[in-house]
């Protein structure tokens, strides 16, 4: 089969940059450069022209959504004779390390933020789910941290049963990038949010059904809508060896950093871990884990060389 034939059969409609941002439709923009200085990750550049042409148009269509499911659990809730209260509407958001998640995560909350029928919005990361390092040497997954048996799946399964039901007050565990490990006896809560950002690598994953046919849910079955982010995997090497960089000279000169034995080694040295970190183990993860969720998410944002989102892809409904 052709590529013609493949991008013809393909289950999204793709923009353009210029086409999408077309779709903004007027609304307007409520974040300055001092509000984008602060949600943009290291490492991630982002402007407000890409604020204005990618993000407000899709703030616009989140919107829509939520409304939509909205009326639609109400229609649900008379019909079942239930007043359950308000379902949180839940967007999860992948794509490899270093590609730009947790500042699209924390864009899109302020943005809807804004918008009068999601005044709550909440964000979490699946890192609080990861295992303890303690128990990830034990069963000798260290270097497989960030690939699916490296979390506690069970318990972020039922974290998202609860928020999806509707439970009053459901706490998640807390990761430290710091000390990159769980905070033991730390938590979060989050109380009935009108919208839950959950923001990982594998959100997307799926696993092999069995063949009996038992129920065996993944993260995405709780998701109202998806987001891919995705890059070529040179752009994502170097933008994974520049965070590298940054971080020697920031968070690693902390001597409680995980990673401060890497503060002050040569510059050479250093470029060579950061490359070995990637092929070893975040490359590897990308192709057989991250990359194969692509096709499975709402909207594809692909970005270029240059961290700028070049094209959007939305699926069809």
């Amino acid at each position: 089969m052709n590529n013609f034939d493949l991008a013809r059969l393909s289950p999204h409609r793709v923009f353009s940059r210029p086409a999408w941002a077309a779709l903004r439709k007027g609304t307007p923009l409520t974040l300055t450069d001092d509000d984008l200085e602060r949600l943009q990750s290291l490492n991630d550049p982002i402007s407000l022209d890409e604020v204005v042409e990618i993000y407000l148009p899709l703030s616009r269509l989140l919107s829509l959504y939520v409304a939509a499911t909205q009326g639609l659990h109400a229609v649900t809730g008379r019909f079942l004779g239930t007043d359950d209260g308000v379902t949180p509407f839940v967007i999860g958001i992948a794509g490899s390390v270093a590609v730009g998640k947790s500042t699209t995560a924390r864009v899109l909350r302020a943005l809807l933020r804004r918008w009068p029928n999601t005044p709550q919005v909440e964000l979490i990361t699946t890192d609080g789910f990861l295992r303890p390092n303690a128990e990830l040497q034990s069963l000798n997954l260290m270097e497989r941290k960030g690939f699916p048996e490296s979390y506690d799946r069970a318990a972020l399964l039922a974290f998202l049963t609860d928020i999806k039901a509707g439970v009053e007050r459901v706490t998640a565990p807390v990761y430290s990038h710091l000390t990159y490990d769980i905070v033991e006896g730390e938590t979060r809560t989050i109380d009935r949010p009108d919208i839950l950002i959950v923001e990982g690598l594998n959100v997307l994953q799926t696993s092999r059904l069995p063949t009996e046919g038992t129920a065996v849910p993944f993260v995405s079955d709780f998701f109202d809508f998806s987001i891919f982010l995705d890059a070529h995997e040179e752009a994502l090497r170097t933008w994974y060896i520049d965070r590298f960089q940054k971080l020697r000279a920031t968070a690693f000169q902390k001597p409680e950093s995980y990673f401060h034995r890497y503060a002050d080694i040569a510059e050479d040295e250093a470029v060579g871990t950061a490359d070995g970190l990637w092929s070893r183990i975040n490359l590897v993860n990308l192709r057989q884990n991250i990359r194969p969720t692509r096709p499975r998410a709402d909207l594809i944002l692909r970005k270029n060389a240059r961290h700028d989102i070049e094209q959007v892809a939305l699926r069809r409904i």
